[in-house]
């Protein structure tokens, strides 16, 4: 994990990774990794272990093995993200690289999924780019796009947060990135191709871009199965379309 170049200087430079991985050898080799590419890095074992180090510190970002002992890293991610903390970008590893294990990934909330064996300088391209997304969206928002009405419900984009009458509800940095995509260009299409940016994908994915609509639909929806304001266009893409 060595002999590849320094990447230039940006903003994501000193954030806190968390890396939670039961493999000790691949532990230290990602935290030595991540530390000479100017990341701080905590390290964690396993998902109890990590949920201790989540008590103290609040990470930049998670770095998160799928297959552990005890509680697996889909599990903990679930509940990161019905219970602790959406927003959290959490990036998935595993071995298991099959589209249904990638979907389960995300299913779960996981933000990017990258199979076992990887490039390590791939990991940190993937990881400054989860790193600039979360932390810029609310920035590149704020210029061009006012809070977006959903029914009883209010999408502000500058703040990448979704508010009803009950206070601020729960959003993952994935659905904050696709809802402000959509917001951008309200009542036209977004392709496929548009939301895989949006979203950071390499590749569009249908599978992997219906989950993030599904688990948006389920937030902003009163009956997901019957969308008021988020649309699909078949063969075309989705569309959102604000009103009261």
């Amino acid at each position: 994990m060595s002999g590849t170049p320094p990447l230039p200087d940006d903003a994501t430079l000193h954030a806190h990774v968390l890396v939670v991985d039961d493999d000790e050898r691949l532990r230290r080799l990602l935290v030595r990794y991540l530390t000479d590419h100017g990341f701080r890095v905590t390290a964690a074992a396993d998902a109890a272990e990590a949920r201790l180090s989540l008590r103290s510190l609040r990470p930049d970002l998670m770095i998160l093995d799928v297959t552990m002992p005890g509680e697996t890293g889909l599990e903990l991610v679930d509940d990161l993200r019905r219970n602790g903390d959406p927003e959290l970008p959490v990036l998935l590893l595993t071995a298991r690289g099959a589209p249904e294990d990638r979907i389960a990934g995300f299913e779960a909330g996981a933000d990017d999924y990258l199979g076992k064996p990887f490039d390590p300088y791939e990991l940190v391209l993937r990881v400054r780019a989860l790193l600039r997304r979360a932390g810029s969206v609310g920035a590149v928002a704020t210029a061009d796009i006012g809070p977006v009405r959903l029914g009883d419900a209010e999408f502000d984009p500058a703040r990448g947060e979704l508010r009803n009458a009950a206070g601020p509800m729960r959003l993952t940095g994935g659905e904050v990135a696709l809802l402000t995509a959509l917001a951008r260009k309200p009542n036209q299409i977004l392709s496929r191709e548009e939301i895989a940016l949006a979203l950071g994908m390499d590749e569009p994915g249908e599978r992997a871009i219906d989950v993030q609509v599904t688990r948006l639909r389920r937030k902003i929806e009163r009956d997901s199965r019957e969308p008021r304001f988020l649309h699909t266009v078949r063969g075309r893409g989705y569309v959102l379309k604000p009103g009261v």
